[in-house]
């Protein structure tokens, strides 16, 4: 087998596939997200605290300066994110608890046997 055929038969799993859609979703989410706690959350936070732009602080130290503000907006954007995947992911086992299996129908012979319990308890 040749190696360009082996990666088709790789790259065409289902598996693979699935995951290279949510890398693509995910990257995108990811933007949204980001947007969100820069442009919506954040400020908001900034202004209930007094005014403070979050994306803006940061600390000289002789030549470097350390910009512990987006770091601290990394982390609400994480925290924003995690808190989506885990309802989403509460919401999706919640779905799949919604709709039990239907209990399967009782082998033909027990359905008999049942038939001819029935047909002795009519007859005493």
């Amino acid at each position: 087998m040749s190696l360009a055929s082996e990666f088709k038969e790789f790259a065409m799993k289902g598996n693979v596939v699935d995951l290279a859609v949510a890398v693509v979703i995910g990257g995108a989410f990811g933007k949204i997200v980001s947007s969100l706690v820069g442009d919506v959350i954040m400020p908001l936070i900034g202004i209930l605290i007094g005014g403070l732009d979050f994306s803006g602080l940061s600390l000289k130290i002789g030549a470097a300066t350390v910009g512990y503000g987006k770091f601290i907006q990394s982390c609400v954007d994480f925290l924003i994110i995690a808190w989506a995947i885990f309802v989403a992911v509460k919401l999706m086992q919640r779905l799949k608890r919604a709709a039990p299996p239907a209990p399967a129908a009782p082998p033909r012979q027990e359905a008999l046997l049942e038939e001819i319990r029935d047909l002795l308890r009519e007859r005493r």
